[in-house]
């Protein structure tokens, strides 16, 4: 694509040469002889650059250069002042200027400046493009699902969102997002992000397990130069670099006590000090962690900070389990068809009858990244047009029943018979039904409950509140 330059200059010469010179480079160039010409020019093409002299006729290059920056905080001007002018330049430059030349111009310096400030125009344009295409790919939008649980769980996100727009700039609370593993936690930072008024920030993500645990600290706090053996020079930490933005901390259990204890200290009062500084820098921004892990368990055992989990739970959000979604199960899986049969160039492939009874059936251990995995090769492997129930990678031994609710006489949807299944089972979910079905039986009489299931009652009271389990 080629950039267009707009030359403001009353020295009809200069500008008709310095155009020339310009189209030989490849530029496409036009010419203004006067700011209020110059300003109509740019309201027409909104050109990619402007070669904006100083002394015009009427208005001043500086007032020009306000009034184009008004219409455009992007723009990129580069003022032209006369020889040994540095005050103008200084001007120019504390007004937007992107760069400034000096009269006589010299070709080499010229062109050194024009592309410098063209290839910042085309990253800048870049970096937009991409936010924008992560943006639109990122909001509560991108969240699929119609049942009731995915509805309360967008209303939920919705109304965090507009409290925030509320907030008029100061920092938000933490966000505490709970779920088992693959049911969406990064897509739900992500809606919060980019659904909000801090989408044209940054979003920063570091997952907690990925990093050895005497790595995190510096990842998240950076350090100077010299603060510890292998400190070269000065680094940035995430923290600082989401400043304004979003700090997205995933699997939070499995951060250590010495980071927790800062990541605390960063949710109280705002700042962060970089390993080895002793100075404090204020930052602003919102911290959303994620875990499939319990973190009240992990407090139990004395490996999660009490308070820090308090101030991170302050707005909680609780993505449901695929199994409990009723019909976004076939949603899902037709959201994620058409997506992979134009990846793999298939555009008649359908599911069979029985391939959506078959996937609304299976209890989904893995939630919806397991429901992705099993639809992608299947679209691989389908030999025709319609993928039939044979063709999923499903195992036969993790169906969801159709029994009642539990609490009604049924034989658990969660506890295999025989011998524990190659996948394994879902311990946390497994007590929460028990503890669900003890309620029931005993009408939320709690000691009666507690009495059945050979617990204290702070301890069901405990694991009621644990499992966010309410009376019908």
């Amino acid at each position: 694509m080629t950039n267009t330059v707009l030359v403001i200059d009353d020295e009809e010469i200069l500008a008709k040469n310095i155009a020339k010179y310009l189209m030989r480079q490849g530029y496409e160039a036009h010419i203004a002889n006067t700011g209020e010409e110059g300003l109509k020019a740019f309201e027409t093409f909104r050109h990619d650059l402007v070669l904006l002299d100083y002394k015009l006729s009427g208005m001043n290059g500086l007032e020009v250069l306000e009034k184009i920056r008004s219409r455009d905080a992007n723009a990129k001007v580069i003022l032209i002042t006369a020889h040994g002018n540095t005050e103008i330049a200084v001007q120019a430059m504390k007004a937007g200027a992107t760069d400034y030349l000096s009269k006589p111009l010299a070709l080499g310096e010229l062109k050194i400046v024009v592309e410098k400030a063209a290839g910042q125009q085309q990253l800048e344009n870049r970096l937009s493009y991409y936010r924008e295409k992560e943006s639109a790919q990122s909001g509560s939008d991108a969240l699929i699902g119609e049942s009731a649980p995915m509805r309360a769980l967008k209303q939920k996100i919705h109304q965090i969102i507009e409290a925030e727009r509320a907030m008029e700039g100061e920092a938000p609370p933490a966000v505490l997002i709970t779920g088992e593993t693959g049911t969406g936690k990064e897509l739900v930072a992500r809606g919060l992000h980019f659904g909000g008024p801090r989408k044209d920030q940054s979003f920063v993500e570091i997952n907690c397990t990925l990093l050895p645990q005497d790595l995190i600290e510096a990842e998240l706090f950076g350090h100077e130069q010299g603060a510890f053996t292998d400190a070269k020079k000065r680094k940035l930490g995430l923290v600082e670099a989401a400043d304004k933005g979003t700090l997205f901390l995933d699997e939070i259990g499995e951060i250590a006590a010495s980071v927790q204890a800062k990541l605390l200290k960063l949710l109280e009062d705002h700042t962060v000090r970089r390993i080895g500084s002793i100075r404090d820098r204020k930052v602003d921004l919102r911290i959303v962690a994620a875990t499939n892990a319990p973190l009240e368990k992990l407090i139990e055992e004395g490996r999660f900070r009490s308070d820090l989990y308090f101030r991170l739970r302050i707005l909680q959000l609780k993505i449901p389990p695929l199994r409990e979604r009723g019909d976004d199960i076939l949603l899902l899986g037709n959201h994620f068809l058409d997506l992979l049969k134009k990846r793999y160039r298939k555009p008649d492939l359908r599911f069979g009858a029985d391939a959506e009874r078959a996937l609304k059936a299976h209890a989904w251990p893995g939630n919806v990244r397991e429901l992705r995995n099993v639809i992608e090769q299947a679209v691989l492997l389908a030999p025709g047009n319609s993928i039939a129930a044979d063709q999923l990678a499903l195992p036969h031994d993790r169906l969801l029943s159709a029994a009642p609710h539990p609490g009604q006489g049924e034989t658990s949807t969660l506890i295999p018979s025989g011998d524990i299944p190659p996948e394994g089972i879902d311990l946390e979910e497994i007590e929460k039904e028990l503890v669900q079905r003890a309620l029931a039986q005993t009408s939320w009489n709690v000691t009666s409950a507690s009495k059945l299931l050979h617990l204290t009652r702070d301890t069901l009271r405990y694991r009621i509140e644990k499992h966010q389990l309410k009376r019908d």
